[in-house]
């Protein structure tokens, strides 16, 4: 029996783990879908471009500069 590299052995399990899933197929499509949901719908929605909306364009580091000494400071 020859040895093979972790690599292989690591991916080899995964693929045939995957390979014979039934459930876990499904499980993994719902958990795929949350996951977009939250990254891509919410920061839309929720997370405006703060800095877009309080700077011109070019003065982004200035503005966290003022920002972080005005905290700082007080």
């Amino acid at each position: 029996m020859k040895k093979r590299g972790f690599w292989y052995r690591a991916f080899d399990l995964y693929y045939d783990g995957f390979r014979n899933m039934t459930l876990g197929k499904t499980l993994w499509a719902i958990i795929l879908i949350k996951l977009f949901i939250m990254f891509a719908i919410l920061k839309v929605f929720f997370f405006p471009n703060f800095l877009k909306t309080h700077t011109e364009k070019g003065g982004e580091a200035e503005f966290v500069s003022q920002e972080l000494t005005k905290r700082v400071n007080n």
